[in-house]
């Protein structure tokens, strides 16, 4: 194996090697050094695990595309390794390496979920060539599953309902970044929906199989925070009766969700801002430091730039958090999610509450999708629950609406000025307008613009086609 060190890199496979992490597990240190060093000139991501213990820790704590571990070592089994690395990474590709006494046990492993075994003593053309194939067996997957991700657009996303342009253009934007390891800030007013999007970006990153770790910090005492970052050692401060595992530690390998990340005390600031630098934490009232490896993603309903001016807020960390931005839009911004919304919900509740409620009166629907939801998805999900629990004769009606809705004056819309505006126009125009409200009104259901607008669908085909609205 001393030779890998010395050979030329093989030419660089496709895809690119550096979008690959692999883990090499040996307990002969210089065997694996060897591999390490060969496959680190074709490229690859490389860490190294000199005993079965370390290659178990190191698959439970972090995130790897490929693992190459020897079969038969001292303190572990390698099929050990074998069966944890596809139980907290299952798109993670095990190459086994083995002696020639092992062959059936290596052929074994395969059946068990490894991708192929090397037999030693080990070439470098050998280890390269199936490393490469191994690699492009990950690349496949992640290739297709973007393929899949693509038929969601219209209509959810990792459980996002929507239909307008500008969640179109939001999902499309997560997408992009949910691959990579960027840091993302989440903004937008409360209840747009920030949780959902970090849980769709984790969901369909490389550290999925990980943990995804919420933490409000608004929610934790100013005292605490830093001890719910970082953890603490017994005795660090009154209170402290045993040690505890950080935020950071639990999602070491996963991803880290700050929410409400404007309301952090100043002094854990700069801490943060050191770990997101140096991937090292330290817990309150210890010094050693520990190596996390940690996807951070942050939201605040919260304008940042403001809390920057007024001094409660660090500059270098909020550019070290907003690497990449998503902004959410308010309800009132994007009105053809409304329907859909009210939809999904009605149905979610009615099996959850086990009510057999049939559908929502056309009076209901208008005042739903003219309503300006201050409150944002989370008040409109709210609503339609609450409809649900209330109502006895199957049909979500006016007089289901909750108090503060029921209350409100329906909000003035752009859809409710275009009477005004056509006034003098020809009767053609106003019947057109009507038409093209009411499709916009049921997010393009046919059926149900029919029966808000008293008529039979196939009228409603009839002047569709007849406008060219189809």
């Amino acid at each position: 194996m001393e030779s890998m060190a010395t050979n030329d890199a093989a030419e660089t496979a496709e895809p690119s090697p550096s979008t690959i992490r692999l883990l090499i597990v040996d307990n002969d240190r210089a065997h694996a050094q060897a591999m390490v060093e060969s496959l680190e000139r074709d490229g690859y991501q490389c860490a190294m695990a000199t005993s079965g213990p370390d290659g178990l820790r190191a698959v439970e704590g972090d995130t790897f595309d490929v693992v190459v571990t020897d079969l038969v070592m001292n303190d572990a089994d390698g099929m050990e390794v074998l069966g944890r690395t596809k139980e907290v990474l299952p798109d993670c590709e095990v190459i086994m390496v083995t002696g020639h006494a092992t062959v059936p046990k290596a052929v074994e492993a395969m059946q068990q979920g490894a991708y192929n075994f090397l037999e030693k003593p080990i070439t470098p053309n050998r280890l390269r060539a199936v490393t490469k194939k191994a690699a492009e067996a990950v690349m496949l997957r992640r290739t297709n599953l973007e393929l899949n991700q693509r038929l969601d657009e219209r209509f959810g996303f990792e459980g996002i309902i929507y239909a307008s342009d500008k969640m179109k253009d939001v999902i499309e934007r997560i997408k992009r970044i949910a691959p990579t390891d960027a840091s993302v800030l989440i903004t937008g007013e409360s209840g747009t929906g920030k949780e959902l999007i970090a849980q769709a970006i984790h969901q369909n990153s490389p550290r999925k199989a990980k943990r995804l770790v919420p933490l409000n910090c608004a929610a934790v005492a100013e005292n605490l925070v830093e001890s719910e970052l970082f953890g603490h050692v017994k005795g660090a401060y009154t209170d402290a009766v045993t040690d505890r595992v950080g935020a950071f530690e639990y999602a070491n390998g996963g991803t880290l969700f700050l929410d409400e990340v404007g309301d952090m005390p100043l002094a854990t600031q700069i801490k943060l801002l050191r770990v997101l630098e140096e991937q090292f934490i330290t817990r309150v009232g210890n010094n050693e430091q520990v190596k996390v490896n940690v996807r951070v993603l942050s939201a605040t309903n919260r304008p940042l730039e403001a809390a920057i001016e007024q001094g409660t807020f660090r500059n270098d960390l909020y550019y070290r958090l907003k690497v990449v931005p998503v902004d959410l839009p308010s309800l009132r911004e994007r009105r053809e999610d409304i329907i859909p919304l009210m939809d999904h919900f009605r149905k979610q509740f009615v099996k959850r509450h086990n009510k057999p409620v049939k559908s929502v009166s056309p009076t209901v629907t208008r005042r739903f999708f003219a309503h300006d939801w201050p409150g944002n998805v989370r008040q409109l999900r709210n609503a339609v629950e609450s409809m649900i629990v209330v109502d006895s004769d199957q049909i979500l009606d006016v007089d289901d609406l909750p108090p503060d809705l029921a209350e409100l004056p329906v909000a003035a819309t752009e859809a409710a000025s275009g009477p005004v505006e056509l006034i003098g126009q020809p009767l053609s125009e106003i019947e057109k307008w009507a038409y093209q409200q009411t499709l916009k009104l049921t997010n393009g259901n046919r059926e149900e613009a029919a029966r808000i607008l008293g008529i039979g669908a196939r009228t409603v085909y009839r002047k569709l086609k007849e406008y060219d609205l189809q």
